[in-house]
Parts: C-alpha cells; structure tokens; sequence
C-alpha cells in the first residue's frame, strides 16, 4: 500500500484576509502562484470562478498542470469538500499521480492581541496564511520524490505569495 505525505507551509502576510482571499479563491491567483514554472488549465466557464461559488462534494473539473505553461505533466480532477467563504478551503481532488490530494488552506487575521478565538475580521495585523497538504502517490517508489516536487512548489507559491502581499513574518 502506497505511503501517505503530509506537508505544511505558513506564511503571515501584510495584506487584509479580505484582499488575499479575493486572490486566492481564483483559478488566475492560483496561477499568479505557480508562475512562471507551472500553470493550470481551466475551462472557460470555471476561469472567472469564485471558489465560494463552485460546487462542493462532486467533481469540478479536470487540469492539465503545464511546466512552462507549455509541458503537460500530470492531470488534476479538482473537487471541492468544503468552503468558508472569506477564510477556508478543502480540496479532496485526484491526480495521474496521485490517488489522493487534500489541500486545506485557510486564510485569518494576523493576531496581534493575544486573542486566540480564531476571529478572521479585521487585518491591520495583516492575515497568516497555512496550506496543509496530504496525498498519497500512486506509485509508492515515487513518493519520496514527489514530496521533494510537491514542497518546493509550494515553498515558491509562499514566496510568490510574500512578494505580492508583503511579509510580515515567515513561518515555515
């Protein structure tokens, strides 16, 4: 039975949650992340997509994850679990190379007072940031490998994402 990885990655951000969501819950801020290594398909009706508005628990659509923007390298079939709009999501999608792909990313107000209620109004802190990923690779040998593939990408899509908003602090 093939092995389970996880991953995490955190970055605090200058930039009000109310901003990066509006970025991030897109298939262009995706991609705005993954630049200018990779870059994922979409069709025409899900390219402008909310990720508040997508469907949930059934399957989305499928991408081509282009290296270069040019080279197709795996096939992701996006399902969303869950959504807080404004805050969170779950993604439990499929890949070519993976039987399983979890991503979870949350998006809350910096917290600047002490206060740990989890309370994601405001942003004069600024917000923090987390992806936690978990997948399961299809052939076991390549796990190893992938994990590597899979965290440098996202460590790149952390740093695209503190030079677009600003950074207040690292967190990895």
């Amino acid at each position: 039975m093939p092995r389970t990885y996880s991953l995490h990655f955190a970055s605090e951000l200058n930039a009000p949650v109310e901003v990066v969501w509006a970025t991030v819950g897109t298939m262009k801020g995706v991609n705005a992340e993954l630049g200018p290594w990779l870059r994922m398909t979409a069709p025409p009706e899900a390219s402008d997509l909310r990720i508040e508005d997508a469907p949930l628990r059934t399957p989305m659509f499928s991408s081509w994850v282009l290296l270069g923007g040019l080279v197709p390298i795996d096939r992701h079939h996006f399902m969303l679990a869950a959504v807080e709009p404004g805050r969170a999501f779950w993604e439990e999608s499929t890949s070519w190379s993976q039987t399983r792909w979890e991503h979870r990313r949350r998006v809350a107000a910096r917290d600047t007072s002490g206060d740990t209620s989890g309370d994601t109004s405001g942003g004069e802190g600024g917000c923090v940031l987390t992806d936690a990923l978990t997948f399961t690779p299809r052939i076991g040998a390549l796990g190893p490998l992938l994990k590597r593939v899979i965290g440098a990408i996202f460590r790149h899509r952390h740093r695209r994402l503190r030079r677009r908003f600003g950074e207040l602090t690292s967190l990895r």
